[in-house]
């Protein structure tokens, strides 16, 4: 499958961009940093949030060899003004699905967030079918463009997957890592589970590891062929070495974590 990667030299993008290429795919990687050394496909130094230089990143590639499909994990990933949230995840995905439709690319996997559901009280595994309760204008961004994706899909007929990606890191390094960690090797298998899938149409996936202590449900993946293999319990006793902290306990009662606290708030209407 020939898959367009935007945001490929980001820290997911990076892992996804090689993972995929391990797995047979051909990757071309966009990104508004130049080409990193030791990428191996094509590649695209452009704003995924200009309409122009993405229909001419399109023409390019569609008309180079064909695309398959595309994954957009292009965005500031952490809290800002309300605007630049915007315009980093939900313009970028509207300029993305215009071209995708103009030419005739059928299929994109969303790196969307937990903090959708970020305001949402910590109690039993949390399923997809929950009302969206962002814990900040971050996880309003990813909202509107889970949003948006589902329009494309009711009136275009496209496939989307939104991935709700709980803590992507090497390791967990906090008791609430332990429930919502995504090991690098699980995001490759999720987002090529996410490409090949038929016909998912629109759908909402948890992206986290089999972790003993999950948070939330990971049926919805396993119905799109994702079977995550790792489980952050193999760290637990390394985490847990620290005492307990207040931190700790704010961080277990939403399923956002700290993103819920004060210090995240700031008016809507607070300029760039």
């Amino acid at each position: 499958m020939r898959v367009l990667v935007t945001g490929a030299a980001g820290s997911i993008g990076t892992v996804v961009c090689s993972g995929l290429v391990d797995r047979g795919h051909d990757v071309v990687g966009m990104d508004l940093k130049v080409e990193p050394e030791g990428f191996t496909g094509a590649w695209f130094t452009a704003d995924c949030g200009d309409p122009d230089a993405v229909e001419a990143v399109f023409g390019a590639v569609v008309g180079g060899g064909g695309l398959d499909a595309v994954v957009h994990l292009a965005s500031i990933p952490t809290e800002d003004s309300l605007p630049t949230i915007l315009e980093s995840h939900v313009i970028t995905t509207g300029a993305l699905l215009d071209a995708m439709v103009a030419h005739g690319v059928n299929r994109i996997v969303y790196a969307s967030s937990n903090h959708a559901v970020g305001r949402t009280p910590r109690s039993d595994r949390l399923g997809t079918d929950v009302r969206p309760r962002p814990d900040t204008f971050y996880g309003v961004g990813k909202v509107a463009a889970e949003a948006l994706l589902s329009l494309y899909v009711d009136r275009y007929g496209i496939d989307a997957v939104a991935a709700r990606i709980g803590s992507f890191l090497p390791q967990p390094e906090s008791r609430r890592g332990l429930s919502t960690w995504l090991s690098h090797d699980d995001a490759v298998r999720m987002v090529d589970a996410c490409l090949s899938a038929p016909d998912p149409g629109f759908a909402v996936i948890y992206g986290i590891s089999a972790n003993t202590r999950a948070w939330w449900d990971l049926e919805p993946g396993r119905a799109l062929g994702y079977h995550p293999r790792d489980d952050a319990e193999q760290f637990a006793a390394q985490v847990e070495q620290a005492p307990a902290t207040e931190e700790d306990e704010v961080e277990a009662g939403y399923v956002g974590g700290p993103f819920v606290t004060e210090r995240y708030f700031r008016p809507a209407s607070l300029r760039p």
